[in-house]
C-alpha cells in the first residue's frame, strides 16, 4: 500500500512540478520547480530499490538546475517585485484543482490492491548493497568502459583548458595592439 500511494504521490508532484516549470511565466519559478521536479522523479529510484541512481539524480539534475538557477539570477532582473493579480477564473480553476488532487488521493487510498506480492524482474543478490554491486560490475565486467570514459572526461577537461587559455592569450594580444 505505501509502494502505490508513494508511487501516486511523486507521479502527481512532478507532473506538477514539470507543469508549473513550463507555463510559470518567472524564471525563478520555473526553475525552482524544475528542481523540485527533479527531486521527486528521484523518489521513483528509491522506490525501485536504486537507492544510488535516486542519490546521483538529485545531486545531478538538481545540482545542474541550481547552477542555472544562479547564472539566471544575475541575467534577469529579480529586484522587482512578484504582483500575482488573480482573477476570479484562475481562483475557481486554483479550487478546482484542489479539490480534484485531494478526491484523488482519496481514490488512491480507498482503491484496493492490485497485487502486494509482485516478483523482481531482476535477480537480487543477498547481502550485497546496491551501490557495492555497482562497484563490483563498474571495475570487473565493465573495467574497459569506465577507463574510457574517464580518459575521455579528461581529454574534455584538458581540451577545455586550453581553449580557454587561448581565448585570454588572444584577449591580452589585443589590448596591447
Amino acid at each position: 500500500m505505501f509502494e502505490v500511494v508513494a508511487f501516486y504521490f511523486f507521479a502527481a508532484t512532478s507532473i506538477a512540478c514539470f507543469g508549473i516549470s513550463v507555463f510559470s511565466k518567472n524564471v525563478l519559478y520555473a526553475m525552482s520547480a524544475l528542481a523540485g521536479g527533479m527531486i521527486f522523479i528521484s523518489g521513483f529510484f528509491f522506490l525501485l530499490g536504486a537507492e544510488f541512481l535516486g542519490v546521483v539524480q538529485i545531486i545531478v539534475y538538481t545540482g545542474a538546475i541550481m547552477v542555472l538557477y544562479a547564472f539566471s539570477m544575475m541575467f534577469f532582473d529579480v529586484s522587482k517585485d512578484v504582483v500575482e493579480n488573480r482573477s476570479k477564473a484562475a481562483n475557481r480553476l486554483i479550487y478546482t484543482l484542489s479539490v480534484l488532487s485531494a478526491l484523488i488521493l482519496v481514490l488512491i487510498f480507498a482503491a484496493p490492491i492490485v497485487s502486494s506480492n509482485l516478483n523482481a524482474q531482476y535477480p537480487i543478490v543477498e547481502n550485497v548493497g546496491n551501490v557495492e554491486m555497482i562497484g563490483i560490475l563498474l571495475f570487473t565486467k565493465y573495467l574497459i568502459v569506465f577507463e574510457l570514459a574517464a580518459v575521455m572526461l579528461l581529454v574534455a577537461m584538458v581540451s577545455a583548458i586550453v581553449l580557454a587559455h587561448k581565448d585570454m592569450d588572444m584577449g591580452d594580444s589585443d589590448d596591447n595592439a
